[in-house]
């Protein structure tokens, strides 16, 4: 049954996707074909449900993989089962799924493993390592610390990745770097006995990392015979899209499947490589090919602008001799000041929309860097004029929210011992917001009062019942500081309590004694954990969390989530070790975790539903091409950044583990050819996800105010001023 593999080639837009689907459809209406006439021939009922064949599909990301499983559900009308996922999930769920195996081959003891997040990862490793940081790096910041354990865990992602065992690291570092001491303070024969200890102390608690996955899948599993026995019984084919985006890893992945007899389909975009930097290999991937019939897609379906000037604005981009004139669907939008920038892309973007030129939802603002200054002046010029904006994978720190701050806050006003976390402004801060969503009262410390069959009234929620006026008097003159018993004092305290207000005493004396009755349940061992603090707060001053705003809620979400994993793995971690740590030393450490930054607010689902769904696109140029976005018109924010050609995303020393590379020392002159060859794959990827025009957006000045003179100012000079 299994038929010749295939590859799918082309560039952006050019129909690989659907000709995946199209390919589907065929190979699933072949196998149930085959199975009524082999049924015929046994003598088998014509009706007997055919066997379910194993399809295994994967794309390059989550939100990819959404929409692809969409699309092969429609054009199959949900008759054929699949199993979608990611190459990462793949190798995670395998490795969970046959831990067994692994426990026997390891000699592992036998618990089940606990899958880290990057933010518990960085901790632990730094707490892990703390001897050999505080040696090397005693006179230096915690930033740099920090850096450097962010640097070597990542170093092991890219390995693993890319199918290198970590003793080979040091000897990847010493040819690599060329003695660039600077990057990594400590020499890499170190950095790999670090890494080896690090992956040692995890499999003894059966703590696992994305690279330590990655390692056991490609390393101990997939070479395993019986696994590979489950593997190829499992499935019978393999979708796989935009292979331009996996690691090395799952090539190897890929030639034991159809070592195995399953049928293969790719696709390949080679102006893609999105994901080069982060643990892709495009080009090693590509080398599949060989073992597939290749179909190349050359016609587009669609129109773009890639498809007639693609090729004229890199030349033009790349070699600025090169004589060219772009068309007027090409336009500039120039000013002095980025502010004025700013504004001026709202104002084209509203008046194109209240003509009926273009919609909302056609329209993508593109940057290689998007600020808090842009994304807030965008959004809140749009907004104003009933324009929706979804601003794509905006991972803002999960502290940004005012309501996650005075969650914190409260902890260190039950917890002992963390005085030294809170202070007066955020003190003021959590009076404000906890106020905020407190409902109707019938009394101090009631509940919130909802009328039955009717509209929730919630008094004040966007007005709280205390200002920041009163809230600052009240920090001032009932927060007293302690590092060990900072306490919020009677309302009395303040001399002039009278003039606060009967429903300002009210709010503050629920708050007070809401904190009261925890320490006493804190103290008698009737609160479990921190997470069980904060669902107390939640439901008694945020109404449950279900009447806020998206945003508000997601964070909420994503706050529970990443204090469940926290203490889950602390309980892990607990369970091994003879001494355990006071309760409040483990809350410190969750907050300054959370302070820190590393831990971002996703929400979810990832689609606008509703009017919001006609939104206009915000995103940096690596999330939009991550997506596979694309618009009528693109606006490129910023088009005389350095950034186009300098602003990498990448992993530290992440060409260092490319199959290709030479083994020499990685210069200068390979990193600017590097950035051009990635310059080049954006210009020709983001004019293929634009159908009718693009606007340059250029302001001689920067944020900082120095004078922007980026590789795009070749293109700036000849495009058609915006009228």
């Amino acid at each position: 049954m299994n038929g010749e593999s295939v590859w799918i080639t082309g560039p952006t837009r050019s129909g690989k996707t659907s000709r995946l689907v199209e390919l589907f459809r065929e190979w699933m209406e072949g196998h149930r074909q085959w199975i009524g006439s082999s049924q015929v021939s046994r003598g088998q009922k014509l009706g007997a449900q055919p066997s379910t064949p194993g399809f295994l599909v994967l794309a390059a990301i989550g939100d990819n993989r959404i929409d692809l499983v969409d699309r092969l559900t429609v054009a199959t009308q949900s008759r054929y089962p699949f199993h979608s996922t990611t190459p990462l999930g793949f190798f995670q769920d395998e490795v969970l799924l046959f831990w067994p195996l692994l426990i026997q081959q390891l000699d592992l003891k036998a618990q089940f493993p606990l899958r880290l997040a990057p933010e518990n990862e960085q901790e632990l490793a730094s707490r892990l390592w703390q001897p050999e940081l505080d040696r090397v790096l005693a006179q230096q910041s915690s930033l740099i610390a920090a850096r450097m354990v962010r640097r070597s865990l990542d170093l092991l992602q890219l390995a693993s990745l890319a199918g290198i065992p970590i003793s080979d690291i040091p000897s990847i570092l010493e040819q690599g770097l060329g003695g660039q001491v600077d990057e990594l303070p400590l020499p890499p024969g170190e950095i790999g006995e670090l890494l080896q200890r690090w992956q040692h102390w995890c499999l003894e608690r059966g703590l696992l990392t994305y690279g330590i996955l990655a390692g056991l899948y490609w390393q101990y599993l997939l070479p395993n015979p019986t696994y590979q026995e489950h593997l190829v019984q499992r499935y019978q084919w393999v979708l796989a899209d935009d292979v331009d985006e996996y690691p090395a890893i799952a090539r190897s992945l890929f030639e034991a499947l159809l070592d195995g007899g399953v049928t293969g389909a790719f696709t390949f975009n080679p102006n893609g490589a999105v994901r080069l930097g982060l643990g892709a290999d495009p080009n090693y991937l590509a080398e599949l090919a060989n073992r597939c019939r290749v179909e190349e897609l050359t016609e587009s379906p669609v129109p773009s602008l890639g498809k007639e000037f693609g090729t004229s604005v890199v030349e033009l981009v790349m070699n600025p001799v090169f004589f060219a004139s772009l068309p007027e669907s090409i336009q500039t939008i120039q000013t002095t000041s980025r502010a004025q920038l700013l504004q001026q892309i709202a104002e084209v973007i509203i008046e194109a929309v209240q003509v009926g030129q273009v919609e909302p939802r056609e329209i993508a603002i593109i940057g290689p860097g998007l600020d808090a200054i842009a994304r807030y002046s965008l959004i809140e010029s749009l907004t104003q004029h009933q324009i929706f904006v979804e601003s794509l994978n905006d991972q803002r720190p999960l502290t940004s929210s005012p309501i996650i701050r005075a969650l914190l806050t409260l902890l260190t006003l039950v917890y002992p011992g963390l005085g030294r976390l809170v202070n007066r402004d955020a003190i003021a801060e959590m009076l404000v917001v906890l106020s905020g969503y407190r409902g109707q009262r019938t009394g101090s410390g009631t509940d919130v009062a909802i009328e039955a069959n009717s509209k929730l009234k919630i008094q004040n929620l966007h007005h709280p019942l205390i200002d920041p006026v009163r809230a600052g008097l009240l920090a001032d003159y009932c927060f007293a500081p302690h590092p060990e018993h900072p306490r919020l004092l009677p309302a009395n305290t303040f001399p002039r309590w009278d003039r606060l207000g009967y429903q300002v005493t009210a709010a503050y004396e629920d708050i007070v004694q809401w904190i009261s009755t925890q320490q006493a349940q804190l103290e008698q061992r009737l609160i479990p954990n921190a997470v069980s603090l904060l669902d107390r707060a939640i439901q008694f001053f945020l109404l449950g969390g279900g009447t806020l705003p998206f945003d508000q809620l997601s964070a909420l979400r994503q706050l529970i989530e990443t204090a469940q994993h926290y203490w889950e793995v602390n309980s892990r971690l607990k369970s091994r070790e003879r001494y355990e740590s006071p309760a409040y030393m483990t809350v410190s450490r969750f907050i300054q975790l959370l302070n820190s930054g590393t831990v971002t607010a996703n929400p979810y689902p990832v689609r606008p539903m509703g009017p919001a769904s006609n939104a206009v696109t915000l995103a940096t140029v690596f999330q939009y091409r991550s997506n596979r976005r694309a618009h009528r018109w693109q606006f490129w924010l910023d088009a005389g950044s350095p950034r186009w050609l300098s602003g990498i995303d990448a992993l530290f020393g992440a060409p260092l583990f490319l199959h290709e590379w030479s083994g020499r020392a990685w210069t200068a002159v390979d990193a600017m050819e590097s950035n051009e060859r990635r310059l080049r794959r954006i210009l020709l990827d983001l004019l293929g996800r634009t159908a009718e025009k693009v606007y340059l957006c250029h302001s001689d000045l920067a944020t900082n105010g120095q004078e922007q003179t980026g590789v795009l100012l070749s293109l700036v000079n000849v495009a058609v001023p915006y009228q």
